[in-house]
């Protein structure tokens, strides 16, 4: 593992890691995070592709972890220059180091939200979905429903007006985020577009140029997705994409738990063989 120090256009410091295998398959794995976790969450995973072959990539959006700034409050990122900006210079990276690589592409929840904002997305020749959905509120069970409308119609806006951005980790919701990042995704909650609502506030909109094979994968303890929302999310913004559905079931987890996140700890390991399977 090595760290790279990317850049991107508006000149902030995106902080990548690349894992190489000891023997290249010259097949390459970027793995986009979800919103407010950590890239070395994904490290164990990115280290056991490596080991099969794949050199993979993980990265820390402006305003989390190693690509955090020391004021948050000062910080503009939003959803939307995580996707024109910094997933933009990661693939920019990409095609310049890694141009003659087959390209895959793991996108953990907003992770694979982010890829109707740029054009590069593209390039990769399949794509592997895991936690994510068009997030409106309205497609949760209804005791998730409540705490999804408590939660973002009144306590994130007020705690993010409060401290200047949102304290997420006070509340167990991961890294704290700058404040138009949780503007974005109290909109990914609340509105009923969802996803949609905040491609529209970009100037291009590329998700429905999008023909990949995906697998989608959700866990059946994962209770902020519904198989409502995931489906609406492929019919809706990446009509174009070609899915296969399946369902994580928690017999298969050694400790019987994958849930939102856990997916890519390391006691789930013997899960990531579906990734391999479905890259070879």
């Amino acid at each position: 593992m090595k760290q790279i120090n990317l850049t991107n256009i508006s000149n902030k410091p995106v902080v990548a890691h690349l894992f190489e295998p000891q023997i290249s398959n010259e097949k390459f794995v970027l793995i986009n995070s979800a919103t407010g976790v950590k890239q070395q969450v994904y490290f164990k995973i990115a280290q056991f592709l490596a080991e099969n072959g794949f050199t993979v990539l993980t990265y820390d959006y402006v305003g989390i972890g190693q690509s955090k700034r020391k004021d948050l409050k000062n910080c503009t990122a939003s959803m939307r220059t995580w996707e024109t900006e910094d997933y933009q210079c990661v693939t920019d990276y990409i095609k310049t180091h890694f141009e003659n690589f087959e390209k895959y592409l793991v996108g953990h929840s907003v992770g694979a939200l982010i890829l109707g904002m740029n054009e590069d997305s593209k390039i990769f020749d399949r794509l592997v979905f895991i936690g994510t959905q068009k997030a409106y509120a309205g497609h949760l069970h209804w005791n998730i429903k409540i705490t999804a409308y408590l939660g973002f119609g009144i306590v994130q806006p007020l705690l993010t007006k409060i401290f200047g951005y949102f304290p997420a980790h006070r509340l167990g919701l991961g890294e704290s985020l700058p404040s138009e990042v949780a503007n974005d995704w109290r909109t990914l909650i609340l509105n009923k577009k969802s996803t949609n609502a905040v491609l529209e506030k970009c100037s291009h909109n590329y998700s429905e140029n999008l023909t990949q094979n995906t697998l989608v994968l959700r866990a059946e303890d994962d209770h902020w997705l519904t198989d409502a929302g995931v489906k609406n999310l492929m019919k809706e913004t990446y009509p174009n994409l070609k899915p296969v559905y399946k369902i994580l079931k928690v017999s298969d987890s050694p400790q019987k738990e994958i849930g939102h996140v856990n997916f890519f700890r390391s006691y789930n390991k013997p899960l990531w063989k579906m990734i391999v399977d479905e890259f070879q």
